[in-house]
């Protein structure tokens, strides 16, 4: 996107706006943000800054290896692996509800 595009999404002058990404005058921090939403990133990737890896949400390790390798799996194989997990998933949520009314 061009700076003159973008300084007519954010409706300043194109100059402002060139002040800003290369001169002496940031942006204030609202303007920052509606740039950064423009741009469908976060204000910190705006600045360089990438996110820090996040945490993995699998904690059993073997499952953990496994996930990373399913990726190389066939098309078909990854469909049965998904209809296998979900319907442990559903079941425990059934059992679960069930406890509830017990």
């Amino acid at each position: 996107m061009t700076q003159a595009r973008l300084a007519e999404l954010l409706e300043v002058n194109p100059r402002v706006y060139n002040r800003w990404e290369c001169g002496p005058a940031p942006p204030q921090f609202d303007t920052v943000v509606r740039i950064a939403d423009i741009l469908q990133i976060t204000p910190d990737e705006l600045a360089g800054r990438t996110p820090a890896p996040a945490e993995p949400k699998i904690h059993n390790h073997e499952l953990l290896n496994l996930d990373q390798q399913v990726d190389s799996l066939p098309d078909a194989e990854q469909q049965a692996l998904i209809l296998v997990m979900d319907s442990f998933v559903r079941k425990t949520q059934v059992q679960k509800v069930m406890n509830r009314w017990r």
